[in-house]
């Protein structure tokens, strides 16, 4: 296993340019210019085949994805974890923290869940991985923006649920990745993924709302997740 970024660089598709076994990309060069106050970037990467299984609100390729790229996206996740990397994820852009994940669950879930991370549990993580960036019918990873360590199970989380609206492909992920999703930090993952669609008064309550409303509630009535 290799060291793969120290520090945290301003972008994370460099930092995850030396991942091996991952279906991603290769990251060949980058360049920034200044234009009047905006900063502008631009990366090569290898041009991959395939198209983002989410396009637009549709999710119907899912229903088509093939043992091979499950078994692919598996191995991918897998390689991924075992990384080393001093980077610290950002999804949504925020830096992954134990005040961010206290306060978003806190958000909705006032005072009702031990957020305690262990930091021996965080591992490389994508931070990002939604439909839109999975691609088919060959299984590929883009947009690593957002790559760095996180608590395990992010990732897995983060899909399983996105994909509540459809529930047939949201128990493929939830089987698929029981390892990440079954262990106490998996579980946290996943109410703080709940918690941040729960908390969002801006969207029109929806088929998803329910479903993640439901799971929630699964998950809050966890033992492990009780506060002590």
């Amino acid at each position: 296993m290799r060291i793969i970024a120290h520090g945290q660089p301003g972008d994370g598709i460099e930092a995850s340019a030396h991942l091996d076994g991952v279906a991603k990309p290769r990251w060949h060069a980058a360049v920034t210019w200044l234009d009047e106050d905006t900063v502008w970037r631009a990366d090569e990467v290898d041009h991959v085949q395939g198209t983002p299984i989410r396009q637009g609100a549709s999710l119907a390729t899912a229903s088509t994805l093939s043992p091979a790229w499950w078994h692919t996206f598996n191995q991918s996740l897998d390689a991924l974890a075992a990384h080393h990397t001093t980077r610290t994820a950002t999804p949504d852009t925020q830096l992954i923290t134990q005040d961010l994940v206290t306060t978003t669950i806190d958000q909705v879930f006032p005072g009702q869940v031990d957020t305690r991370l262990d930091i021996l549990d965080w591992v490389p993580t994508h931070a990002d991985l939604n439909w839109s960036n999975l691609l088919a019918p060959d299984c590929a990873i883009i947009d690593w923006e957002d790559f760095g360590l996180a608590p395990r199970g992010l990732d897995a989380a983060t899909l399983w649920i996105t994909s509540l609206s459809v529930p047939d492909l949201a128990e493929r992920i939830h089987q698929e990745r029981l390892a990440d999703l079954a262990n106490p930090s998996g579980r946290l993952m996943a109410l703080f993924h709940c918690a941040k669609i729960l908390s969002d008064t801006t969207e029109p309550h929806d088929s998803l709302y329910a479903s993640v409303q439901a799971v929630a509630a699964d998950l809050m009535a966890k033992q492990d997740l009780a506060p002590s």
